[in-house]
């Protein structure tokens, strides 16, 4: 009888348990995380008798859950994909948006600027035409510091978010080592700590988002969590903490760092590979470095040839100077590390803005010399002591004197478009005046006739005007219908149809000036070059800018070996890579951005779909069905009540024994 009621004792509690463990799966069958759980069921042994071994019921082994540890591995590490790709695709989206399409892009309104100098070719004493220059100019400088503006803000934004995804990280990390303990606390009961599992699991999940982690169990239930291929964040019950510092050459942008005793090691984002935290820094280091450049290369190349050109002619003031500057640009930026062993300072200064790259430089000092490398991925290029590279000079002064370990970041064009402002603030300033006026000689039988003639260098100023007048003479035709000229200073030159004069395509002659014509010259017929005198009547220089809409001054640059070493062509001079007009350029830098924009966007959306499919293969396993909880309910239920009635019935069995004991 005894054994009777002990095998209804034991069914009832079994079922119990499992009634009670279904009905745990049901309540969190929502919870994010919780992994279904089931009763783990044993026969009890037998006992022996003379007629065999008897059953004595069944035991609850344990409860356990269901999981399968490669497919939570998975779903972790297709998590932090997605969550950095989504983090990029944003940051790019929002970058995107800096640079507009059509009447409010920065292209609309370099070509607004320079189309406005048409009104003063038109009239050139005219103050309206020339206010509405200056207007133009403004709202150029403007959109170009509002887009300078909107990146930096940007990069402040990310910094912030970096610091608040960090500070998270670490109470994730605080809280995983804290489980971690619980955890190996409960590992002598011989039971598996369920519930502390999953929240393990669900924090490494958690985790996983902002940082790419590598998981490795030990031996007393504890689980060491990796980053940054092997950096440990938590190992047992203790959790290491993550940093943002500022960059050694940059205090505006952030690294993050990780204490490894008592250094600092930096965590670079090709090493942390996933997550929130590693896509803001491909964007802080890459991305907005270059959208930074672009704009800053378009603004220092239009400001600078701006500039130049204004100065090439004469003003409305009284006694008629050059022209000043029109735009500020500002001057490139030296960024030493803060772990330079000297306090040396490299001096850097713009030489040609038209061959200024998009790009940054890391210059270093060796023990042989120095090196310099174009950022990102640049190879080093060969450098001494004061040579110019992509229009930038760059040298050391005597003291105080560079010492092997110093290194520099330099840049050339990092600040032009935040930078960028109107200083020229008298619409007389505007030098729409060519320094030289050029006519006919009365006496000419051919048909050539003068356009127009400016200054468009430097050796103008430096030779050709203490030569003026100058009385350009033509010869016969050549056999190619080519024209041999003469100029009354002794230099010669070949004048072609549609070529201009005096800025002749080398090895011609270089005047500094440039005479476009149309029609063709007879033998003998001449021209004469003076001194402007009238600047009021004069567009010479107007017409000058009205060519840049079409100069390709935009990214010029030296050609280089695959050892650095600069091409020459026969004659001696570097082979250059045309460079792009302002339209050109502002489209090009518009495909790029839109191109890093689209690629995120769509890897986005892909790996966005592979950490849906992971998580749902993951769930599958350990996930809540209702429908097969609902079963298991009723089945456990029968079993419950079933066990009940065997108590019955032995409860029965000795109330029956004991009536017919008292008789």
């Amino acid at each position: 009888m005894p054994s009777l009621l002990s095998l209804g004792a034991r069914a009832m509690f079994a079922n119990q348990a499992a009634l009670q463990t279904v009905g745990n799966n049901i309540a969190n069958a929502n919870t994010p995380g919780y992994s279904r759980q089931s009763v783990v069921l044993t026969t009890a042994p037998g006992q022996y008798t003379g007629a065999g071994f008897f059953g004595r019921g069944v035991d609850v082994q344990t409860i356990e859950r269901a999981h399968d540890q490669f497919l939570t591995r998975q779903a972790a590490a297709t998590k932090s994909a997605a969550a950095g790709d989504a983090t990029r695709s944003d940051l790019l989206t929002r970058l995107g948006k800096v640079l507009p399409l059509g009447a409010d892009g920065l292209g609309y309104a370099a070509s607004q600027f320079l189309n406005a100098m048409q009104d003063v070719a038109s009239r050139p004493s005219d103050p309206s035409a020339r206010q509405v220059v200056l207007g133009r100019a403004s709202d150029l400088a403007a959109r170009f510091r509002d887009a300078g503006g909107q990146i930096e803000a940007m990069q402040a934004g990310i910094v912030g978010d970096l610091r608040n995804g960090v500070q998270r990280v670490n109470d994730l990390a605080q809280q995983i080592a804290r489980i971690n303990d619980q955890i190996a606390s409960n590992r002598g009961s011989g039971h598996e700590p369920n519930d502390l599992l999953d929240q393990r699991e669900q924090l490494v999940s958690k985790l996983s988002e902002f940082i790419s982690v590598t998981t490795v169990p030990a031996d007393d239930g504890t689980l060491g969590v990796f980053i940054g291929g092997g950096q440990r964040l938590v190992l047992g019950n203790s959790a290491s903490a993550l940093q943002v510092t500022p960059d050694a050459y940059d205090p505006n942008r952030a690294v993050l760092t990780m204490s490894d005793g008592h250094l600092q090691r930096s965590l670079d984002e090709s090493v942390l590979t996933g997550g929130t935290l590693a896509a803001m820094l491909r964007v802080q280091n890459r991305d907005l470095v270059d959208a930074r450049n672009m704009l800053g290369q378009l603004a220092a190349a239009i400001g600078t040839r701006v500039n130049d050109q204004n100065a090439l002619g004469l003003d409305l003031s009284t006694p008629a100077r050059t022209g000043g500057n029109i735009f500020s640009v500002a001057a490139p930026r030296v960024l030493p590390s803060t772990n330079n062993p000297s306090a040396a300072l490299p001096q850097v200064s713009i030489t040609d803005a038209t061959q200024l790259q998009a790009s940054n430089y890391l210059l270093k000092v060796t023990a042989g010399g120095y090196e310099i490398t174009q950022l990102p991925d640049g190879k080093p290029i060969p450098f001494v002591n004061g040579d110019t590279v992509d229009g930038v000079k760059i040298s050391f002064p005597a003291s105080p004197a560079p010492q092997v370990g110093d290194s520099f970041i330099i840049e050339p064009v990092g600040m032009a478009a935040s930078g960028m402002n109107v200083v020229l603030d008298s619409p007389n300033g505007i030098a729409a005046a060519s320094p030289l006026t050029a006519t006919s000689n009365v006496a000419n039988t051919g048909t050539l006739s003068i356009q127009s003639i400016y200054a468009v260098n430097g050796n103008f100023s430096a030779t050709t005007a203490a030569q003026l007048p100058l009385t350009l003479t033509f010869g016969t035709a050549n056999p190619d219908g080519s024209v041999n000229y003469s100029l009354s200073n002794g230099q010669t030159g070949v004048w072609r149809a549609g070529q201009p004069i005096g800025n002749d395509a080398p090895p011609g002659i270089d005047l500094g000036f440039q005479l476009n014509t149309s029609g063709v010259p007879r033998s003998g017929d001449s021209l004469t070059i003076d001194p402007t005198k009238y600047t009021g009547a004069n567009n010479g220089n107007a017409k000058a800018f009205l060519g840049l809409q079409t100069e390709a001054f935009v990214g010029r640059q030296q050609q280089r070996d695959a050892n650095g070493v600069l091409l020459l062509d026969a004659n001696g001079n570097p082979v250059m890579k045309p460079g792009a007009t302002v339209t050109d350029a502002y489209a090009a830098d518009l495909s790029d951005l839109g191109a890093r924009s689209q690629s995120a966007t769509y890897l986005s959306g892909v790996s966005a779909g592979v950490a849906s499919s992971a998580e749902q293969a993951r769930s599958s396993v350990a996930g809540v069905n209702l429908d097969e909880e609902a079963a298991r309910l009723m089945q456990f239920q029968q079993g419950y009540q079933a066990a009940a009635r065997v108590l019955q019935t032995a409860q029965s069995l000795f109330d029956e024994l004991l009536r017919l004991a008292q008789h």
